[in-house]
Formats: structure tokens, C-alpha cells, sequence
């Protein structure tokens, strides 16, 4: 301890009389000063009460020790300010300051009133940056906020990870218990919101992808991702490996460029086909970080006004990549992590909505338990998108309002009124969609009434009429939400309804002709992103429900169903074929062997020694196979059934 650390020790101990108004302003003499201070107090004697300098009264001697920002702070006539005491002696001087100096404890009143202080000490950041840009008015170059029917898309930033849903769930301790210790080992070179690196993952180098704005108007931003040249090689290669049909040239290929988007979700889906699901998430994972390192400085997940055109196929991975992980949550049982997700993927192009995520929103909101949400994104966005019209809304906003109505929290009033809305809207979907009722009720179990089944409206003859295109939407609502209805409360509502609808019908109410003289006009055709959100969903029901020109295409598991008006940025360069050359040798190989690509692999300048023979061993074994499958039956031989040899063919 330094011989001033001791001075300012003993003036602890000398200085016990009450603090006076300038109490908090004192000065720390250097060690020349103090030396020829020390021989004019010694002709005086030392006095207890330190009356040639007033010492900090504080309750614990050893808070002296901590000031030693204190010594580099500017001395402004000849004493140095109170504003560089620590925390701990000015919260231990905080009573007695407020009693002995007035003007401290109005400065300290206006501290309170610009930066007001919560309980635990820490403050949700998205909370802290409003507070600055509101009191600030700064922004930064981009779009304007949302209005109020936008907002229904804003995402939060701590939805994002699945983390906050699990810590939720399991507890802190439980969730993250293992990863503190390995996160602290390796350094990541940017922090993400939609994943978190691993150890065990390659080093991130960029890869050659990037993202540049392209305009800005009516306060909305437009980006698009970009490929360089090296990006663009890569994209290559990953296309001949696909077309090769061998999961292990897009492995070798990663081997090559780790991060490269295209190769990692395809590698995943083949992953998930062998039901290795952590290494297809873990997949995915890598690519939403590739993705979002190179994100634009302006590019935003949670504002809703960033677009990303679909059309490009640079940004149709970014969409597939969320869609992907969206999935990999909601079946890990992270429902309102999953929510966040489609919201994000929504807000990207809301209006066209390339994978047509207003058939899955409701779904995750009524699984997270979100009932206000679906009910405000019906509200606001049914006047100009008929959300009414698709089954799965119909359904599942009254369900809402009825689990809604369930809640014991909620005053009287508004269970009431809750309960009446949510009556209304499902005898207006059963309405409308008469033959998703006895589907719906197989699939829970549920033996429906004689009079019911019985019924023309709701019987086989409901189900048969109705359009394909409807009956495809009906089939992947029930498919997916089925087990949302299994509930012994839901369904004694839901026969309490039934029964209104088939007394209006027997009256001849005009609503049950106008809805189906609807459903003959809407749902002619459903649009090619339908069809594209069918084929990643997966559900077996919706799929068999396909159209036959939609079957008979080819669907790659990075690429499904691209838009017929694609914009490509570069094209691919044509590749000679074995066709072209004519070797007729060269055909018959490859009519054994499709993935037979000696040539073509000595074409793009790969070393051609082990690959040539890796490929004539591959047609060597096929060859053998061929030829062991090959039987030959001598017709001369008389069949042991019929020995003499007679008999008919018939």
C-alpha cells in the first residue's frame, strides 16, 4: 500500500465531525505537497476532528482504496470534483449528502429523471435503444417505422432464439448449464441473432456472398443477396453434384467451401431422409449463419419494412434456411420461437408471400399460446386480405377466442364477449366450409350424431363437391392443427355450433347459397405458392392432394418450384455433354451407369487419375450386377408340372 493510500487511511480516522455542504469536495495533495504540509501541522500537534482537511466519511475505511480514478481527474481550482466518486461511496454518502447539500440531491432527482433505473439493475436492450432514439430523435439512415397495420410483423429479437423459450420451460441452469464453459473458448468474428456458432464447426471465412441495397421507396428498403466469382464456381460445382443424384459429391464440395448455402441445405435434407435430425438442424444452423454475416449494415430483422425479392434465386436461400430452422423448432417444442420465424419470413415479402405462410401463422400462434396476436393479425389484415377465405383462419381464429374465453384472468365482460365472437365465426366457417367438419372429427375420434352425418350439408356429398384446390387447403389444415380441436371443452362447443348451422340451413337461411355459390368461384386453382408451401410442409394428406402437373415436376429440396418470371443475376455456363460427342461407348456406359462421369470430371480440370478409376470401379460393379441379374430359361426344357411338354397357353 502506497504511503497516500495510508494518508488518506488516517484522515478516515480523523475526520468523524458531521459532513458540511462542501463535504464531497476535497483535495488529494501529491506527495511533495503532503511532505511540506506534514511540518506545519506537527508545530500544532495532530487533532482528532482533522481541521486542516476534511475527510470523506464513509462507512467502510477500505472504499478509500477504490478511488484512484480520482488522481486523474483535471483539478479545476485547486480541488478536484465530486463526480468521479465511485458507486459504492457516493451510495454510502447518498443520506447524508442529500441532508447536508440541497443542490446534489436535485442533481441527483434530474439523474433519476433522464435515466430511470429498474430493479435488477439491467434493462432489455431493444428497450434502452428506443429510449436514446426517442429522446435523441436520431435515425439512422433507412426506412420510417411501421405503421399500425405493419406492425402485426415486427419481430423481437429475443424470440429469435430458442434459448429464451427453453430457459422459460427448463430454467436458466438447465438450458445453458453446459454451454457457458465452451462458448468461452473459441472467438467468433461477429455476433448473430439467428444462431449461435459452434466449436465444432469449420472456421468462418466469407465465402463470397454478400447483400447490397437496391432501392428505397414508400419507406420500404429492397435487398438482394450477390455471388462473386469464387461464389459463383461454387454454385457450379454444387449443380453437377446434384445432378449426379450422390449425396457424397455435395460432401466433397463442402469439404471445399464449408459455407456454401446452397450445398448445406441440401446435404441437410438428405440427412433428415437418414433421420439424423441433429446433423440436418446443425446444417441449417451453419447456413443462417453464412447468410447472416452478410447481412447490410441496413438490413434489419425486426423493423418489417426490409424486402427481399423471391424472384432472385440468390435470396430464395435465405427463405428456405428460415423455413427450415422454423420447422426444426416447432418439432423441438419451441412453438413461439418457431412464430417469430414466420413472422420474419412474412415481413420479407408480405404481400406476394413466396411460401405462403399465412397458412402457418395461425397454427404456431394457437401452439404458443398467442391467442391476442392472431386475433389482432385477423383484425387488421382481413379488410384487404380476405384472410376469412382460407380454412385454416376460419377455423383457427374462433378456436382462439374461444381458449381465449377459457382464461380465468380475464374479466367477466370480456369472457362474454369473447365466447359470443368466437360462436359467431365458427358457425361462419362451418358455413363456408361444410366438408372440413366430418374429416376434422374422424381425425379426433369423434363419432359424430346420426343427424348430423345424416345430413346433406354436412354429409359424404359435402366433402365430394367441393373444388380440389379447397379441398387441398382443407386437407393441410386438418393435417397439421387436428389435435388442436381434441380438447373435451373445444368440442362440446363445437357440437353446440353444428347444431345452430344445421337449424339455419333447415330454415333456408340466404348466407349457406352465397357461400356456395363462393366456394364454386374462389377455388378454381390454388396459386403456385401454395403448391410450394404444400411440398415443404410434407404433410401426406396435402401432398396426395397435389395437381398431377405439379407431381410430375422435378422438386429439388434448395429450389422448390422457382417462379416462372425468375431474375437471374448470371447464368450457368453450358457444359459439353457425352451426347454431343457422339462416342457410342461413352452412351452405353452411362445408359448403364447414370452417375458415370469420367469425361465430365476431366473436362473442369480435376485430376483425372483417381477419379477415372473411382469411376471405372463403380462401372465395373454395375456391370457385374447387370450381368448376375440376368436369367436364361431354355424353352426345350419340359417343366416338371407337365412332363410330356403338351398343354395350352392358356
Amino acid at each position: 500500500m502506497s504511503r497516500r493510500a495510508l494518508r488518506r487511511l488516517r484522515g478516515e480516522q480523523r475526520g468523524q465531525e458531521p459532513l458540511g455542504p462542501d463535504a464531497l469536495q476535497f483535495v488529494l495533495p501529491d506527495d511533495d505537497d503532503a511532505e511540506e504540509e506534514g511540518p506545519k501541522q506537527g508545530s500544532g500537534g495532530r487533532r482528532p476532528g482533522g481541521a486542516g482537511k476534511e475527510g470523506v466519511r464513509v462507512n467502510n475505511r477500505f472504499e478509500l482504496i477504490n478511488i484512484e480514478d480520482l488522481e486523474d481527474d483535471p483539478v479545476v481550482n485547486g480541488e478536484r470534483s465530486d463526480c468521479a466518486l465511485p458507486d459504492s461511496v457516493s451510495s454510502g454518502n447518498k443520506g447524508r449528502s442529500q441532508r447536508g447539500n440541497p443542490e446534489a440531491k436535485q442533481d441527483e432527482d434530474e439523474a433519476k429523471a433522464g435515466f430511470p433505473e429498474q430493479e435488477n439493475g439491467l434493462e432489455d436492450i431493444d428497450r434502452i435503444l428506443e429510449r436514446i432514439e426517442d429522446s435523441s430523435g436520431f435515425s439512422h439512415p433507412g426506412p420510417p417505422p411501421l405503421n399500425s397495420r405493419k406492425h402485426v410483423l415486427y419481430v423481437e429479437h429475443r424470440h429469435l432464439n430458442p434459448d429464451t423459450e427453453l430457459k422459460r420451460y427448463f430454467g436458466a441452469r438447465a438450458v445453458l448449464g453446459e454451454q457457458r464453459p465452451r462458448q468461452r473458448q473459441r472467438v467468433y468474428p461477429k455476433c448473430t441473432w439467428l444462431t449461435t456458432p459452434k466449436s465444432t464447426w469449420p472456421r468462418y471465412s466469407k465465402p463470397g456472398l454478400s447483400m447490397r441495397l437496391l432501392e428505397s421507396k414508400k419507406g420500404l428498403s429492397f435487398f438482394a443477396f450477390e455471388h462473386n466469382e469464387e461464389y459463383q464456381q461454387a454454385q457450379h460445382k454444387f449443380l453437377v453434384a446434384v445432378e449426379s443424384m450422390e449425396p457424397n459429391n455435395i460432401v466433397v464440395l463442402l469439404q471445399t467451401s464449408p459455407y456454401h448455402v446452397d450445398s448445406l441445405l441440401q446435404l441437410s435434407d438428405a440427412c433428415r431422409f437418414q433421420e439424423d435430425q441433429e446433423m440436418a438442424r446443425d446444417l441449417i444452423e451453419r447456413a443462417l449463419y453464412s447468410m447472416e454475416c452478410a447481412f447490410h449494415p441496413l438490413f434489419s430483422l425486426t423493423s418489417g419494412t426490409c424486402r427481399l425479392d423471391y424472384r432472385r434465386p440468390e435470396n430464395r436461400s435465405f427463405y428456405l434456411a428460415l423455413y427450415k430452422q422454423m420447422s426444426f423448432l416447432e418439432k423441438r417444442g419451441c412453438p413461439r420461437t418457431a412464430l417469430e420465424y414466420c413472422k420474419l419470413i412474412l415481413s420479407l415479402e408480405p404481400d406476394e408471400d413466396p411460401l405462403c405462410m399465412l397458412l402457418l401463422i395461425d397454427h404456431l400462434a394457437l401452439r404458443a399460446r398467442n391467442y391476442e396476436y392472431l386475433i389482432r393479425l385477423f383484425q387488421e389484415w382481413e379488410a384487404h386480405r380476405n384472410l376469412s377465405q382460407l380454412p385454416n383462419f376460419a377455423f383457427s381464429v374462433p378456436l382462439a377466442y374461444f381458449l381465449l374465453s377459457q382464461q380465468t384472468d380475464l374479466p367477466e365482460h370480456e369472457l362474454t364477449s369473447a365466447r359470443q365472437q368466437a360462436s359467431l365465426l365458427i358457425q361462419q366457417a362451418l358455413t363456408m366450409f361444410p366438408g372440413a367438419l366430418m374429416p376434422l372429427l374422424e381425425y379426433c375420434s369423434v363419432r359424430p350424431d346420426a343427424t348430423v352425418s345424416n345430413h346433406r350439408f354436412f354429409g359424404p356429398d359435402a366433402e365430394i363437391s367441393q373444388p380440389p384446390a379447397l379441398s387441398q387447403l382443407v386437407s393441410l389444415y386438418l393435417g397439421r392443427s387436428h389435435f388442436l380441436w381434441k380438447d373435451p371443452a373445444t368440442m362440446n362447443w363445437l357440437e353446440e355450433n353444428v347444431r345452430e348451422v344445421l337449424q339455419a340451413v333447415d330454415a333456408g337461411d340466404p348466407a349457406v347459397e352465397a357461400c356456395e355459390n363462393r366456394r364454386k368461384v374462389l377455388y378454381q386453382r390454388a396459386p403456385r405458392n401454395i403448391h410450394r408451401h404444400v411440398i415443404l410442409s410434407e404433410i401426406k394428406e396435402a401432398v396426395a392432394a397435389l395437381p398431377s402437373d405439379v407431381t410430375t415436376q422435378s422438386v429439388m429440396g434448395f429450389d422448390p418450384l422457382p417462379p416462372l418470371d425468375t431474375i437471374y443475376s448470371y447464368v450457368r455456363p453450358e457444359r459439353l455433354s457425352p451426347v454431343s460427342h457422339g462416342n457410342t461407348i461413352a452412351l452405353f456406359f452411362r445408359s448403364l451407369l447414370p452417375n458415370y462421369t469420367t469425361e465430365e470430371r476431366l473436362e473442369e480440370g480435376v485430376a483425372g487419375g483417381p477419379n477415372r478409376n473411382q469411376g471405372l470401379i463403380r462401372l465395373m460393379l454395375a456391370l457385374r450386377d447387370m450381368m448376375a441379374n440376368f436369367h436364361f430359361n431354355d424353352l426345350e426344357v419340359p417343366r416338371e408340372d407337365n412332363p410330356e411338354g403338351e398343354g395350352d397357353w392358356d
